[in-house]
């Protein structure tokens, strides 16, 4: 269980490499471009979440049209690609969005999401992540990135909030 009170979450933010994706990426796009995975139970949680007034966002370095638009299908608009200095754009998106630091949930795995996983209010990984930032985490996932580590802890944010498994008859649980 994520040591923090979920209640006070209203917005989820989540890199791509290692946490919505597998740590591997597959080199033969024709294009050029890294091919990633994408964990359909994550994804099933985060349309979810969505659709439950949470702000989800993704604030990652690369840049693949294919992932946008995967988010995009799942009802995200905070989508930032190409970040190179994740800790500005964070900060950018919750003056933006009206939230407060100790609002935010961050799920990143490795260095570059270091500086947001301090500044935010409840930071937290998956389990193959890097042993720093594992170190500054509040809850440390049992599932590796991209095999349900999102699930993971957006199930926990729902549960926290009296969201999860409300209204199974509701479009809104269901509609992809």
């Amino acid at each position: 269980m994520i040591d923090y009170d979920l209640k006070k979450i209203r917005a989820l933010a989540f890199d791509v490499d290692g946490v919505l994706s597998t740590n591997n990426v597959y080199l033969f796009s024709d294009d050029g471009q890294p091919v990633r995975t994408a964990n359909i139970k994550d994804g099933y949680a985060l349309q979810l979440a969505v659709k439950r007034g949470l702000q989800i966002a993704i604030i990652t370095g690369g840049r693949s049209p294919l992932v946008r638009q995967r988010y995009e299908r799942l009802g995200l608009q905070n989508i930032f690609d190409g970040v190179s200095v994740k800790i500005e754009c964070f900060h950018q998106w919750c003056e933006s969005a009206g939230l407060q630091s100790e609002e935010v949930l961050y799920m990143g795995d490795d260095i570059p999401d270091y500086e947001v996983m301090k500044a935010c209010g409840c930071p937290v990984c998956p389990y193959d992540a890097a042993v720093e930032i594992k170190a500054i985490s509040r809850y440390v996932s049992g599932y590796c990135g991209g095999e349900g580590c999102v699930r993971d802890v957006v199930e926990q944010v729902l549960r926290a909030k009296g969201f999860w498994m409300k209204g199974l008859t509701d479009k809104v649980a269901f509609g992809w």
